[in-house]
C-alpha cells in the first residue's frame, strides 16, 4: 500500500486577456493544451490514479498511462496536467480524444489506446514526498516538477516561457494550438478555484461561411432558426461545414428566418450528401462572418459561434 495522499481539485483558470506587455515579468506562459483535464495520484506503490475534473475515475479509460506510476515508486505525489491525442502535426486533435473519453470497458479501451494513444502533458505539482506544495509558489512547483524527469512516450512536462507573453502568442498561433495559459509567477495553487493568478486566452479563428439552410430551434424558438447550416465554396462546389447556433440572438433569428423564407428551395445546395433530419434548405446566397478554434477530423467547424450577416458579400438578387 502507498502512503495516503491528498484529493486535490485542479486549479481553474479565468478567461481574460494576455496580461500588459508592462506585467510580463511576473508571468509565465504555457500552451493551453486542448484535452481532458487530470488530476494524477501516484499513491509511491507503483500505481496510478487518474481523475477528471468532474471527479471521475478514469484510469481504466487510459490504460497506456499507468506505467507513470513505477516512476513514483516510494515517493508519493498529486500531479496536473492535461490528457491529450496528438495528431498527424503533432498538435492535440480533440476530436481524437473523442474517440478515447468515457470508455470504461478495459479490453476496449486497450484496443483505443493502440489506435490513438493519449498523452499525458504535466505542468503542475501539488504534494510530494509527504509535504503538500499548495502553498509553493508556481515557479518553485514548475522547478520540482522539472526536476522529476517524467519524460517518456506518453508523458511529457512541456517547456513554459517566462516574462515573453507576445512571443508565447505568436509562437502557438503559429503552431496551432488552442491557446496560451499565462501564470503568476507568485501564484499559489488554489484547489476548485478560477483565479485570476492564472488566465487563459484562446486564438480565434474567423471565416467567412455562406448559408445554405436551416434547423428549427425548440421552445420559444420554435418556428426560427435554431441553428444555420453553412459551407464554404470549393471547385467541387459547397462544401457543408457544419452547423452554428451558437451566438445568435433572436433579432437576428428573425431577421434569418425572413431571408430563408425568401430563399428556399426544395434540396440542398451542397455538393455531397448532408444527413441533418428536418433541415429546411435555402439559396445559397447569404454570407456570415463566424468565429471557431479548428477543424475536426471529418472537416467541420469546431465551436463555432455566430458573429454577424455579411450584408456586404449577400447578393439577393
Amino acid at each position: 500500500m502507498g502512503a495516503p495522499i491528498p484529493a486535490i481539485q485542479p486549479m481553474l483558470a479565468t478567461s481574460a486577456p494576455l496580461p500588459a506587455e508592462g506585467d510580463d515579468a511576473d508571468w509565465a506562459f504555457e500552451v493551453k493544451w486542448d484535452g481532458v483535464r487530470c488530476v494524477v495520484e501516484a499513491p509511491g506503490d507503483g500505481s496510478l490514479r487518474l481523475v477528471t475534473r468532474a471527479g471521475n475515475d478514469a484510469t481504466v479509460t487510459y490504460p497506456e498511462l499507468r506505467a507513470l506510476g513505477e516512476r513514483f515508486r516510494r515517493r508519493a505525489a498529486v500531479l496536473d496536467g492535461e490528457v491529450v491525442v496528438l495528431g498527424a502535426q503533432g498538435q492535440p486533435d480533440f476530436g481524437l480524444l473523442q474517440r478515447r473519453m468515457g470508455v470504461l470497458n478495459p479490453r476496449r479501451a486497450a484496443q483505443l489506446a493502440m489506435e490513438y494513444p493519449v498523452h499525458l502533458m504535466l505542468f503542475d505539482v501539488m504534494f510530494l514526498n509527504g509535504r503538500p506544495l499548495l502553498a509553493t509558489p508556481y515557479l518553485d512547483r514548475r522547478a520540482t516538477l522539472a526536476a522529476l524527469g517524467l519524460g517518456g512516450p506518453h508523458c511529457s512536462v512541456p517547456a513554459h516561457m517566462e516574462g515573453h507573453g507576445r512571443k508565447a502568442w505568436q509562437a502557438t498561433l503559429k503552431a496551432g494550438y488552442e491557446g496560451v495559459v499565462a501564470k503568476r509567477l507568485a501564484s499559489p495553487y488554489t484547489p476548485g478555484v478560477r483565479s485570476p493568478e492564472w488566465r487563459k486566452t484562446k486564438h480565434v479563428n474567423t471565416v467567412d461561411v455562406i448559408i445554405g439552410g436551416w434547423t428549427e430551434g425548440r421552445g420559444a424558438l420554435t418556428g426560427l432558426p435554431g441553428a444555420v447550416l453553412v459551407g464554404l465554396a470549393e471547385p467541387t462546389g459547397l462544401r457543408c461545414v457544419g452547423s452554428v447556433g451558437s451566438g445568435l440572438s433572436e433579432r437576428e433569428r428573425r431577421e434569418l428566418a425572413r431571408y430563408l423564407e425568401v430563399l428556399a428551395r426544395p434540396g440542398p445546395p451542397f455538393a455531397g450528401p448532408v444527413d441533418v433530419p428536418a433541415a429546411h434548405w435555402g439559396e445559397p446566397k447569404l454570407v456570415a462572418e463566424i468565429t471557431f478554434s479548428g477543424w475536426t477530423p471529418a472537416g467541420h467547424l469546431r465551436h463555432p459561434v455566430w458573429h454577424r450577416l455579411r450584408p456586404d458579400l449577400t447578393r439577393l438578387g
